[in-house]
């Protein structure tokens, strides 16, 4: 006799098998990744967004159903990434919805939930699209609601979802054209059904195949290249460039005077931008939106509360890594040395910066964006280096890659200690691959006080420091972590920070400016600091960095 319901026990299992096989699988879902734009990431994103849920999972002392299920659901709402991450966490968001008192879910539990979560990932997308992961879903839970009027075994059941599932994908190419055109099926689509066998393994007890390459063709229409599927899509189609997320943490004291409304916020972000994905509860709101200008949008999430998470991708430059060739500079770096050298940064200005002085693989991270131990533990596992030297680039990072540097067995793993960009710049600068990584550790970390760091931002809450009375929203300069300059308006509050960090002994000032700066803005800071300091060279770069108008390096 079969078993008929899932208990706490089987959900952990099976979210923790769902997870592996979507993981097993990220490489193969990057590849079909073409809509809504050709980025590239949605198996990385997904598989970030499961990742963050387990992680919730995993620290829940209370064992019942309705804990597990929030406490998932919370991690995937914080952790999703990409538009496939964020309605993959509405999807159990509503599938959890009204598992409250149950001890164990039914076949017909299950049907229910499945479909609950197709109702709320419609709702929280703006404009849905068929021939993606939502018709995959929707596809599966129609099936299911029909399928547990009669069955009530429920892995036999979770087998027949499998199998409609791996329908509804292969007619995805039939519901949106771009899909057709280059051969792939869709990508967040293969991707729930990446997580649905890993379901259907678990209360099977089986174990997950390895992936395969002929096993990973099967997933394609009618795939008769080897170049990338990106690689056909015009970058033009890429109307708006930066793929923008973050969380906004509600304040009750914005609130009282501007109260929330989920509809009408979506409706007035949606003129910035497409892609838009707003899901809220009680405490936050969770915002996915592809815009070209990311810090007007910001800008008007922040009358709600405070932005926390934000993660701000360039998906021109995205694509454009895609489609280089296979011996790209990536990969001549970190199969060319004994050496590898991975970083931590934001901005894909100052990620080229990185991998121009030296870099091999760059994780994406920095303030409010802290790398976990097992982000940087994979970073470390992808290099093909015995030597690796990790650069955080902020303190809060530290200690996560020091922790990760310990659980190596097999590779030297030196961590720099250096808590800014600009200190991790100049540490890349006395790197040198034909020294020892003792040496290198010794003339890396040397290097950090030779460096001075000026940080352009904006104040979170009123404070009182060094004598300056900050105003929340206003813009405040740091050197290094000391707030010595604050005004309303962004460009006063630059020339007040460099007048406090740059002196007449210095030679060389780098500045690289943010997503929220214009090219004006630009050019009134250089012609303010060519007459300021006509002796010190200034270098000006775009870095496109979220969080920090300026980044300021001063040698």
């Amino acid at each position: 006799m079969g078993v008929k319901t899932i208990d706490s026990s089987m959900l952990v299992k099976m979210i923790r098998m769902g997870l592996i096989n979507l993981s097993n699988n990220r490489e193969l879902i990057n590849k079909l990744n073409v809509f809504p734009v050709p980025d590239g990431d949605t198996g990385t994103n997904m598989n970030l967004s499961m990742t963050s849920g387990m992680k919730e999972v995993e620290k829940v002392d209370d064992q019942s159903l309705s804990i597990i299920i929030t406490a998932f659901v919370k991690g995937l709402l914080m952790g999703a990434r990409g538009n496939s991450g964020v309605i993959l966490s509405q999807l159990f968001r509503g599938f959890s919805a009204n598992i409250t008192e149950q001890s164990e879910l039914s076949c017909q539990d299950f049907a229910l939930a499945l479909e609950n979560g197709v109702q709320t990932a419609y709702q929280s997308v703006t404009n849905p699209v068929e021939g993606t992961i939502l018709t995959v879903a929707k596809d599966t839970a129609h099936f299911a609601k029909e399928q547990a009027k009669s069955e009530n075994d429920i892995a036999i059941f979770m087998e027949n979802i499998v199998q409609e599932a791996k329908k509804s994908l292969q007619r995805t190419p039939d519901l949106l054209p771009i899909l057709k055109e280059v051969g792939v099926v869709d990508s967040g689509g293969q991707g729930l059904v990446a997580i649905y066998e890993g379901f259907l393994a678990a209360l099977k007890g089986d174990e997950l195949p390895e992936l395969h390459e002929e096993t990973s063709m099967e997933t394609m229409v009618n795939l008769e290249h080897e170049k990338a599927v990106q690689s056909f899509i015009d970058i033009e189609s890429i109307e708006y460039g930066y793929c923008t997320e973050f969380i906004i943490e509600f304040d009750k004291n914005k609130l009282e005077n501007n109260p929330f409304d989920e509809a009408a916020f979506r409706n007035l972000l949606g003129e910035y931008g497409d892609s838009l994905l707003v899901a809220s509860d009680e405490s936050m709101v969770k915002v996915h939106i592809h815009a070209e200008q990311p810090g007007e949008v910001m800008t008007i999430a922040q009358q709600y509360g405070d932005l926390v998470e934000i993660d701000i991708e360039n998906m021109r430059k995205q694509y454009k890594e895609i489609v280089k060739d296979e011996n790209s500079r990536e990969d001549i770096h970190k199969n060319a040395s004994n050496y590898a050298v991975i970083a931590i940064a934001a901005g894909s200005g100052i990620k080229e910066m990185y991998y121009s002085i030296g870099a091999t693989f760059i994780i994406d991270g920095g303030q409010t964006m802290n790398p976990s131990t097992e982000d940087i533990l994979a970073a470390i596992h992808e290099t093909n280096a015995k030597n690796v030297i990790i650069l955080p680039n902020n303190k809060n990072i530290i200690m996560s890659a020091n922790q990760a540097a310990s659980l190596i067995d097999d590779k030297n793993v030196t961590v720099i200690p250096t808590k800014t960009i600009p200190q991790g710049i100049g540490a890349l600068f006395e790197f040198d691959d034909s020294q020892s990584i003792e040496e290198n550790e010794e003339n890396m970390t040397g290097s950090i006080h030779d460096v001075k760091t000026g940080l352009v931002t904006f104040a979170t809450r009123d404070t009182v420091i060094n004598h300056l009375e900050v105003k929340e929203g206003s813009f405040i300069g740091l050197d290094d972590e000391t707030i010595v300059a604050t005004s309303n308006n962004k460009l006063d509050t630059t020339v007040q920070l460099m007048e406090q960090i740059v002196s007449e002994d210095d030679e060389i000032v780098t500045m690289f400016y943010g997503l929220d700066v214009s090219k004006e803005e630009v050019e009134q800071i250089e012609e303010k600091f060519s007459s300021t300091y006509e002796e010190i060279e200034l270098e000006m770069h775009e870095g496109n960095q979220p969080i920090y108008s300026f980044i300021i390096m001063v040698e």
